[in-house]
């Protein structure tokens, strides 16, 4: 998988996150453990930053239930602490300000979408009046009326997030939002995620799917059997300098003035194109690349600079972690 470094960010409101929000910490994580009868989650630190949407990416068993489990004191650490909006732990008043799902949907399955909510605002103590704003949120305002039972896998996720939304929290926390559903329900929940977080909302969220990690968010943690092995924004996972992908009418002229250059590590040629890997010491623009070329009587029909994406980013980090 790979996509073109002027295409970076896929989604608009990326293109903002990290300039236009205020760098205020909305959490931040010291060395937490947990150990049952093995370490589960071991030592990890790293911080939320107010406006942006984070990624807790790694595979099943890697630690990240366990880790909002502790977050949200529904589990006890063994060491460490985490500070919401500046104060250690989880306190009630705290938990008014986050919206979580954690576990499957959970409602009355003779129930309408709209009552389900109502029994929901009650418990958190709080207004009727969100309940038609988040069930318009995630596209099931139409559909207030029908019970939970007849909703597709989907739809009830999407109405776990109606409930999540419900006290107008300042953060987001949802875990693997994504399983289970198809390609057109994951296309939706990830619409919705993205219109949530155009409304300032800090999102934090849980995923062992890399391409939607990818998609959504502008911050990653990589978590391997309990340990953070990478803590950053998503475009600085590595310090991959990317590579480009090139195409002459004399390919065989091309990759021998490409390999006598010393911007490149690796030159190689797949069918057509010729694909030349940047040194992570060197400097290279494009249109340098191509004025050199065509000093040397080598004109190109294609030219473009890519980057790897984040599946590739994170198998080598993965591989060089073991």
């Amino acid at each position: 998988m790979i996509y073109d470094i002027s295409v970076t960010f896929r989604t608009e409101y990326r293109l903002l996150q990290g300039k236009t929000n205020s760098m205020e910490k909305i959490l931040s994580v010291k060395n937490l453990t947990k150990k049952f009868k093995r370490v589960v989650v071991n030592n990890i630190s790293f911080d939320v930053e107010k406006g942006n949407v984070y990624g807790l990416l790694g595979p099943n068993g890697s630690g990240k239930s366990t880790t909002f489990g502790m977050l949200l004191s529904t589990i006890n650490p063994t060491s460490g602490e985490w500070y919401w909006f500046g104060k250690k732990g989880t306190d009630p008043d705290t938990l008014k300000k986050i919206g979580a799902i954690i576990e499957q949907p959970n409602f009355y399955p003779y129930l309408s979408a709209e009552t389900n909510l109502k029994i929901v605002a009650e418990i958190k103590g709080t207004s009727y009046q969100r309940i038609e704003e988040v069930l318009k949120t995630v596209h099931l305002y139409e559909r207030r009326k029908d019970t939970f039972r007849t909703f597709s896998l989907g739809m009830k996720q999407r109405l776990a997030i109606a409930s999540a939304m419900l006290n107008n929290p300042e953060v987001l926390i949802l875990d693997e939002p994504t399983n289970g559903l198809d390609p057109e329900g994951i296309i939706q929940i990830r619409d919705i995620i993205t219109n949530i977080a155009k409304q300032g909302i800090t999102i934090i969220i849980a995923s062992h799917l890399l391409d939607e990690i990818e998609k959504i968010c502008s911050h990653v943690i990589v978590l391997k059997e309990g340990n953070s092995i990478y803590s950053g924004r998503v475009d600085e996972m590595t310090a991959d300098n990317g590579y480009f992908e090139l195409k002459a009418d004399n390919n065989t002229l091309l990759l021998s003035a490409l390999n006598e250059l010393q911007w490149f590590a690796v030159v190689n040629q797949d069918g057509e194109i010729i694909k030349a890997q940047i040194r992570d010491d060197a400097s290279v623009s494009a249109s340098a690349l191509n004025q050199k070329l065509a000093e040397k009587g080598i004109f190109l029909s294609h030219l473009t600079r890519k980057k790897q994406s984040l599946e590739t980013q994170f198998l080598e980090l993965v591989k060089n972690t073991k």
